[in-house]
């Protein structure tokens, strides 16, 4: 067996010295990050679905209605079930990477350290709004739960199912955030 030589190897006297390993060494961290990693694969595929499915149904419906001279009755609530949930699966996404709008003018004009202070202090606020997105989506879902769509006999509640999906992995994403600061997704697509 041969060693393994490191670059810069450390030993463990200047480890200490250093103080704690940042949050993004830590195994907790890196398991979170992991679990929400697997949790945006897996809504990501399910955006690709959703969109297919309305792709389908919308060009079905053009078909139906040009070719053969029908329609299909659910097609309008179809497309625009499949329309809200995609919105909703990709919303986390754009938070992911702060894909949103805003107005930073007078925040880059600060010191870098402060920037970070106030990167995760709101990120970690946002999650504590994020958290009272789900409570009103999990109520909602309730609320709705009893009633049925116009042409479908599927809940109503479908619609508040997607926003609570999608405040529980926003949320996720941005406790993350708020846990490893500004550079947490840094380098990832």
């Amino acid at each position: 067996m041969r060693p393994t030589m490191t670059p810069t190897s450390v030993s463990p006297q200047d480890d200490t010295k250093r103080g704690p390993a940042p949050p993004h060494l830590s195994t907790a961290f890196q398991r979170a990050k992991w679990v929400v990693e697997r949790l945006d694969a897996i809504t990501y595929w399910g955006i690709v679905a959703v969109m297919a499915l309305m792709v389908t149904i919308v060009s079905l419906q053009v078909f139906w209605r040009y070719v053969l001279g029908s329609s299909i009755d659910a097609a309008d609530e179809l497309s625009r079930l499949c329309f809200v949930w995609a919105i909703f699966l990709a919303i986390p996404h754009g938070v992911k990477h702060g894909v949103h709008v805003g107005i930073d003018l007078f925040v880059m004009m600060m010191p870098g350290w402060l920037k970070e202070v106030l990167f995760r202090l709101m990120a970690g606020v946002s999650t504590l709004l994020m958290l009272m997105v789900m409570i009103g989506a999990w109520v909602a879902t309730v609320d709705r739960w009893p009633e049925l769509m116009p042409t479908l006999p599927v809940t109503s509640a479908i619609y508040y199912i997607a926003v609570l999906i999608c405040g529980a992995h926003a949320f996720l994403h941005l406790a993350l955030l708020a846990w490893g600061g500004s550079r947490t997704w840094e380098g990832v697509s």
